[in-house]
């Protein structure tokens, strides 16, 4: 199965767009499992939580590939988690970086807006650039592809459709 991965600091779009484009090019889609644990869990988050939303995350993609689809989109994976890790502790665990890679990464530009949400953390002009700084250096540290994904709302989703289109995603 081919992953495509939503990457990123917060609230640049990324879960709001893998549900949008999931559901109109009925795709597959892993949502972000960090939601879902710190709504659950709350956002006092230690390393072994991380951990736990790693496994969580790849227990999901897992479950996709054994339903035989051919590409998924991903709301973040370890290496976000892994992103988090470094802004949150000043540390990343071996093991965020093992999970498989995404066979591609769209990185979302922390260029738009924020929007707060209640499991946010990193909201200031200077927080917001030191995250997708890291979220990018996570990228080049593993050598995974990827591609930026910037502008307004409206074009960062025309950027995605056609990265997709390029990736011979039938459009509807």
């Amino acid at each position: 199965m081919k992953r495509v991965c939503f990457h990123g600091a917060e609230s640049t779009g990324k879960s709001v767009l893998a549900e949008k484009l999931a559901a109109e090019l009925r795709l597959p889609w892993v949502p972000e499992y960090g939601r879902e644990y710190a709504e659950t869990f709350g956002t006092e988050f230690t390393l072994p939580d991380l951990l736990a939303i790693a496994e969580g995350h790849e227990a999901r993609v897992r479950q996709l590939e054994g339903q035989g689809a051919s590409l998924a989109l991903l709301d973040t994976d370890p290496l976000m988690t892994a992103a988090w890790a470094e802004m949150l502790f000043g540390t990343v665990p071996p093991q965020l970086l093992a999970y498989p890679k995404a066979d591609l990464y769209l990185l979302f530009e922390a260029d738009v807006p924020w929007i707060e949400d209640g499991t946010r953390f990193f909201g200031s002009t200077a927080e917001r650039a030191r995250f997708a700084a890291v979220a990018e250096d996570m990228l080049v540290r593993t050598g995974v592809p990827y591609k930026r994904i910037g502008g307004t709302w409206a074009e960062r989703e025309a950027q995605v459709r056609q990265v997709l289109a390029e990736i011979q995603v039938p459009m509807r």
